[in-house]
């Protein structure tokens, strides 16, 4: 795997966790006990915290990735059976 698609797959992976992780530990203006911010929707953030959920994202997609690494590199999954198209039938 050249550096290149290797970043370009962290890239996408990190994108996809992202999305995973967002709603880890929030809690939403409904459920706290704290008054609501007039103007807002009930179901909006209490605290966003937004640089502990790209720290998260940052963890789990290194892990992630870690782990198709791993497998590429060991030829669990060979990359020229990812690479083929459709048409091969087993």
């Amino acid at each position: 795997m050249s550096v290149t698609t290797a970043i370009a797959i962290y890239f996408i992976l990190w994108w996809v966790v992202l999305f995973t992780v967002l709603p880890w530990g929030v809690r939403s203006q409904h459920e706290s006990e704290e008054p609501m911010a007039p103007g807002t929707d009930p179901g909006a953030p209490v605290r966003h915290r937004i640089g502990r959920t790209l720290v998260w994202t940052t963890i789990v997609t290194t892990a992630v990735f870690g782990a198709v690494w791993i497998v590429l590199a060991t030829g669990l999954i060979p990359a020229d059976l990812l690479m083929e198209g459709p048409s091969r039938r087993y």
